[in-house]
C-alpha cells in the first residue's frame, strides 16, 4: 500500500510499451490486453478507495523521494478526498472508452491503444502530484497522446482542431511554468532553498505580498481556466470535441477538463488565498457568463456533438462558480459536479458516437423517430439527458443544487445575483437537451436510412450501464460520495481561514507609511 499511487501511475504507462511489439494484425490481442490493463488499474483504485480514511482531510498514501536535486524537486505524491474521487472517475472512464473504441477504430490500432494507456497514467499523475514540477511534467505529458488521438483518429478537420487545442493549452502551460518558477523563488528566503513542495508552499502563502500573489494567481489561474475551459477561453473546445474520436471526446469531457478545476482548488486557492479572494468577482462574472453563454449556444446547434460540447462550457462554469463561492456547500457541490459532469456528458458523447457509427452523421436534422426502431437506446438516452439537466433523483441535481445554495449564501461572492442568474441555465439545459431528444427520438421516421437502424448492442450496453449505475447511485444516495471529499473540503476552507487571519495580522502589524 505504501507504493500504490506509484503503481497506479506507472502500471498503465509501462505496460503500454509491450503493445508496440504485438503484431498489428492481432487486433483481438491488442484490444484484450489494453482492456485488461485498464481493468487492473480500476481494481487497484478500488483498493485505494477501501483503504482511504474518510475521517481525515490530510494527504494519504504519501510517497516522497528526491528527484531533481539541483532544484530541490521531489517525486512527491499523495491523495486526499478530492483527488481520490477524480482518480476513481479516471479509472472508470478508461475501460469504458477502450470498449467503445473496439468497433470504431480501424487504423493504427496498436498506436491508438498505446496512447490511451499513456494518457491514463499521466492523468492519475496529475491528480496525485504534490510537487509543482512533477505536476507540470504530467500536465504537459498529457498533451502528447491527446494531440495524436485527435490528429490521427479525428474527423475531417482534425488537423485544425488539434493545432488549435495544442496552441491554446501550450499558451496556458507556459504561463503556468513561469508561475511555478517564480513561486519557488519567492519561497526561497523563508525556506532557505528553492522549493516546489505544495504542502510547504501553502504555509508560506501569507508571507508573499498581495501584489505578487495577484500576479502569480493570474499566471496559474489563466493556465487552469484555459483547460476548464471558461469563457472567453473556450473556443478550442467545440472544435476538439467535434473532431475527436468518440473515446477522445469522452476522455476530454470527463477527465481533461477536470484538470483545470482541480488545479483551481489545489493550487490557485491553496497557494494564493489572498489573491483568490481579491479577484473572485472577476472570475465569478466570467463563470456566470460562461454558464449562460454555453447554454444559449447549445440551443442553436445543429450538430449533436457540438451541442454537448457547448453544454460542457455551461456545466464547467457552474463548477468554477462553486469553487469561487468558497462555502462548504458550494465547494462540495463543485467537487461532486466534476464527477457528475464526467459521468453524464461522457455518456452523452457515447450515445452520439453510437448514432454516428450507424449513420455517419451527427446532424440533428438527419434523424427523427428513432424511438420506434431503437427503443432501449432511446430510453437510456432519455435518462442520461435528464441527469445532465439536473432532474431530482439523478446525479446532476445534487451538484447543481449545492453549488447554487452555497453561492447564494456566499460571503466571498457578496451578491446573490450570481446564483440567481446561473439558475436560468437549468431551464436552458432543459430546452436544448429535451428539444434535441424530441427531434432525434420522437415523431415520424422520415428518412429511409433510419428505418433499418439496429438498437443498442450488448457491447454498447457494457459501456453505458456502469455510467448509469453511478448516475442513479449519486442521485439517490449522494452522501456515499460526498463523505469522501467532505473533510478534505473542510481542510481547504480551514487553511483559507488561517491564511485570512495571518493576512489581517500582518496588515495590523505593518508600520504606517
Amino acid at each position: 500500500m505504501a507504493n500504490i499511487l506509484s503503481i497506479l501511475i506507472f502500471l498503465p504507462i509501462l505496460l503500454s510499451i509491450p503493445i508496440l511489439f504485438f503484431s498489428k494484425n492481432n487486433t483481438k490481442l491488442i484490444k484484450s490486453y489494453t482492456l485488461a490493463i485498464s481493468l487492473i488499474t480500476f481494481v487497484l483504485s478500488l483498493v485505494l478507495y477501501f483503504s482511504f480514511n474518510t475521517e481525515s482531510g490530510e494527504y494519504q498514501f504519501v510517497q516522497k523521494m528526491p528527484w531533481v536535486k539541483i532544484i530541490n524537486s521531489f517525486y512527491y505524491v499523495g491523495v486526499d478526498g478530492i483527488s481520490l474521487l477524480l482518480i476513481l472517475l479516471t479509472t472508470l472512464i478508461f475501460p469504458i472508452s477502450i470498449i467503445a473504441s473496439f468497433n470504431s477504430i480501424k487504423i493504427r490500432i496498436k498506436e491508438y491503444y498505446f496512447l490511451l494507456l499513456l494518457l491514463e497514467g499521466a492523468l492519475i499523475g496529475v491528480f496525485t502530484s504534490l510537487d509543482l514540477i512533477l505536476f507540470y511534467v504530467f500536465w504537459e505529458f498529457i498533451l502528447i497522446p491527446m494531440y495524436f488521438l485527435i490528429g490521427i483518429w479525428g474527423g475531417e478537420e482534425r488537423i485544425y482542431a488539434t493545432i488549435k487545442f495544442f496552441l491554446y493549452t501550450m499558451f496556458g502551460s507556459v504561463l503556468l511554468l513561469i508561475g511555478i518558477i517564480w513561486t519557488g523563488l519567492l519561497a526561497q528566503p523563508y525556506v532557505g532553498s528553492f522549493t516546489l513542495d505544495i504542502v510547504q508552499l501553502a504555509t508560506l502563502s501569507t508571507y508573499i505580498p498581495l501584489d505578487k500573489q495577484i500576479i502569480l494567481f493570474c499566471l496559474f489561474t489563466l493556465g487552469f481556466l484555459i483547460k476548464v475551459p471558461l469563457f472567453p477561453f473556450h473556443t478550442w473546445l467545440p472544435d476538439a470535441h467535434v473532431q475527436a474520436p468518440t473515446a477522445g471526446s469522452v476522455i476530454l469531457a470527463a477527465l481533461l477538463l477536470k484538470m483545470g478545476t482541480y488545479g483551481l482548488i489545489r493550487f490557485s486557492l491553496g497557494l494564493f488565498p489572498a489573491a483568490f479572494i481579491k479577484l473572485t468577482p472577476i472570475i465569478a462574472i466570467l463563470a456566470v457568463i460562461g454558464i449562460i453563454y454555453g447554454a444559449l449556444l447549445s440551443i442553436v446547434q445543429k450538430d449533436m456533438k457540438k451541442l454537448v460540447a457547448y453544454s460542457s462550457v455551461s456545466h464547467m462554469g457552474f463548477i468554477v462558480l462553486g469553487i469561487f463561492a468558497l462555502t462548504n456547500e458550494s465547494l462540495q457541490g463543485s467537487v461532486i459536479q466534476m464527477i457528475n459532469h464526467g459521468l453524464s456528458t461522457g455518456a452523452l458523447f457515447l450515445f452520439v458516437g453510437m448514432i454516428y457509427e450507424r449513420r455517419h452523421t451527427k446532424l440533428i436534422a438527419e434523424f427523427g423517430g428513432l424511438r420506434k426502431v431503437m427503443p432501449v437506446f432511446a430510453a437510456l438516452f432519455l435518462v442520461v439527458s435528464l441527469s445532465s439537466i439536473g432532474l431530482p433523483g439523478l446525479n446532476g441535481f445534487i451538484g447543481e443544487f449545492l453549488v447554487l445554495l452555497g453561492s447564494f449564501n456566499s460571503y466571498n461572492l457578496g451578491n446573490s445575483w450570481y446564483s440567481i442568474i446561473s439558475a436560468l441555465a437549468v431551464i436552458f439545459s432543459a430546452v436544448y437537451l429535451l428539444w434535441m431528444y424530441q427531434r432525434v427520438m420522437l415523431g415520424p421516421i422520415e428518412k429511409k436510412e433510419n428505418k433499418e437502424l439496429k438498437d443498442i448492442s450488448k457491447s454498447e450496453l457494457f459501456t453505458i450501464i456502469p455510467l448509469l449505475i453511478f448516475i442513479i447511485w449519486i442521485g439517490v444516495y449522494p452522501n456515499s460520495f460526498l463523505r469522501i471529499s467532505e473533510n478534505s473540503v473542510k481542510k481547504v476552507l480551514i487553511n483559507l481561514d488561517n491564511a485570512k487571519i495571518q493576512m489581517y495580522k500582518s496588515l495590523e502589524t505593518k508600520p504606517k507609511q
